[in-house]
């Protein structure tokens, strides 16, 4: 399968970043191609709604490293949003490439892509991913894709934390058996 992983962590050793290279580990070891844009350390305007890209069949007013990612996701099976949690969402700098998605509406709804969610968060109790867990439903929804929920770990300020836990290995397992988990769905 090709996997599109977008990251949004600003932190280049970050818990976030350490999840999604345990999740490419596993997809890769397991035969998938994954293909990782990391947000933060590209340059991505927001988008602002001028609809000149008129959803896909013109190019987006912005030059930037948008179209690189947008190319691939029309391509993939599988998109995988990794984030830190911001106040209860996904970060800035994964927020502006997903509302950039709006120029490739059209080529990207309804394609029935699986969508997985990994998000971390220093707060140690779950009831803090409620938010960005009824964005990621919606986003899937809107886009008429399969909501396959992901891995949400709390309690995880610094990668010491992270490493105390089993969410690591979740990430390579979910990576490795990734076809299963789509299959269920």
């Amino acid at each position: 399968m090709k996997i599109v992983m977008i990251t949004g962590s600003p932190h280049k050793n970050g818990t976030s970043v350490w999840m999604a290279e345990r999740f490419a580990e596993g997809a890769e070891m397991a035969g998938h191609t994954v293909y990782r844009f990391d947000a933060a350390f590209k340059t991505v305007h927001p988008c602002i709604g001028c609809d000149r890209c008129e959803c896909g069949t013109r190019p987006c007013v912005f030059s930037d490293d948008g179209p690189e990612l947008l190319e691939k996701l029309i391509e993939a099976d599988v998109v995988v949003f990794v984030s830190p949690l911001y106040y209860h969402g996904i970060s800035a700098q994964l927020k502006a490439v997903i509302d950039r998605f709006h120029g490739i509406d059209d080529l990207i709804r309804g394609t029935g892509k699986y969508l997985f969610t990994i998000i971390t968060a220093a707060y140690p109790e779950d009831w803090v991913f409620d938010g960005v867990k009824a964005t990621m439903k919606t986003t899937a929804r809107y886009l008429g894709w399969r909501d396959c929920g992901g891995i949400y770990a709390y309690g995880c300020y610094r990668r010491a934390d992270m490493e105390r836990t089993d969410y690591p290995r979740q990430a390579f397992e979910l990576g490795k058996h990734l076809e299963r988990m789509v299959s269920q769905k």
